[in-house]
Parts: C-alpha cells; structure tokens; sequence
C-alpha cells in the first residue's frame, strides 16, 4: 500500500513537472500543487487513453496525462491573471 502511494507522488511529480515545461512562463506553484496538477492530469488522460485505446493504452496514458496536465496549468495561469487585473 505504501508503495502504491509513492508511486503516485512520484508519478504525480513527473507528469506535473512535464506540464509545466509544456507551458510557457512564469508557474509559481509548490511541490504540492504541482504533484495534484500531475495525479488529476494523470488520472483524466488515463481515463481518456482507456476510453479510446482500451487496456493496453500505457504510453497514450502518459502523454494524455502530460497534456491534460498542461491544460491544468494553463487553465490556473488564466484564472490568476483574471483575477489579477
């Protein structure tokens, strides 16, 4: 169980990390939010990959993860620059 824990901090990190070289600027985030943006990305390209690739859909997963990682951050950029002006 503590493994399986670890493994989605670590995968959350990763995927969370890529999407926020995937997009340009400044993101001012923690760790911490960057390991939720990366589990929430991860879990909704997982559920996209399995949707349109079926089980074996592991390296779709990974990058729908990334993207979907991406558009989290970039939808969080937008609302903070919203409500900053």
């Amino acid at each position: 169980m503590i493994g399986l824990i670890i493994g989605l901090i670590i995968s959350g990190l990763i995927i969370g990390a890529l999407g926020r070289l995937a997009i340009p600027g400044p993101n001012p985030m923690s760790i911490g939010m960057t390991i939720a943006v990366g589990i929430g990305g991860s879990l909704v390209g997982g559920l996209i990959a399995r949707a349109i690739g079926g089980k074996d859909a592991n390296g779709l997963a990974f990058i729908l993860g990334v993207l979907c990682a991406a558009a989290i951050i970039y939808f969080m950029q937008r609302r903070n620059a919203r409500t900053s002006v």
